[in-house]
C-alpha cells in the first residue's frame, strides 16, 4: 500500500495522533493481505510525526493486528474457558484437518489464516469461530466443514 492510499486513510482522521490504533487498523483493512507493512509503519510514522517505535511497539501490542501477511480471510478460533469446554478442541482439529494447516498458519493458496484469540465475546454460543467479521457458534465438526466450504464455493463465483 502507498503512501497515496494511507494519506486516503490518515487524513479523514486528522492526522490525530490519538487516533493511532485506528488507523493502524483501517491501514491493515484495506491491505488486501490483512496485515501492515514495515513500508506502512514508517510512513505512518512520518505522517505523524510521530517515532516509527510508537507505531511499531503499537502495531505489535494489539493481537488484533498483524505485522505480517496473512490470508484474505482470517478464521480466529476461540480459546477461552467456555468454548474450550464445549468442544474447541474437536473444531480447531476439523479446520486444521479440512484446511491442512495450525494454529498461525496460512494455507498456500493464501486464502485462510488460522489464529487463536482469547475471547470472542461469543460464550454464549460456544464453541465459537469468528471469519473475517462474522461470528460462528454453537459449532458441531459438520457446521464448521460447511462454513468452509460455503466460503470457498462463494469466492469462486465472485
Amino acid at each position: 500500500m502507498g503512501i497515496t492510499n494511507i494519506y486516503n486513510i490518515i487524513e479523514p482522521k486528522d492526522m490525530n495522533k490519538n487516533a493511532l490504533l485506528q488507523i493502524l487498523l483501517s491501514v491493515q483493512d484495506a491491505d488486501p493481505r490483512n496485515y501492515v507493512s514495515e513500508e506502512n509503519i514508517n510512513q505512518i510514522a512520518q505522517m505523524l510525526n510521530v517515532s516509527r517505535s510508537r507505531v511499531y511497539t503499537t502495531a505489535s501490542f494489539y493481537s488484533e493486528i498483524s505485522l505480517k501477511p496473512r490470508g484474505f480471510h482470517l478464521i480466529r478460533v476461540c480459546s477461552n474457558a467456555p468454548c474450550e469446554n464445549d468442544g474447541k478442541a474437536e473444531i480447531l482439529k476439523t479446520i486444521e484437518k479440512t484446511l491442512g494447516i495450525t494454529i498461525g498458519e496460512t494455507t498456500k493458496d493464501e486464502f485462510f489464516t488460522l489464529e487463536s484469540v482469547n475471547c470472542l465475546g461469543a460464550c454464549y454460543m460456544s464453541p465459537a469461530i469468528k471469519i473475517d467479521d462474522q461470528v460462528y457458534g454453537n459449532l458441531t465438526p459438520k457446521e464448521t466443514i460447511g462454513i468452509l466450504k460455503n466460503i470457498m464455493e462463494a469466492d469462486k463465483h465472485e
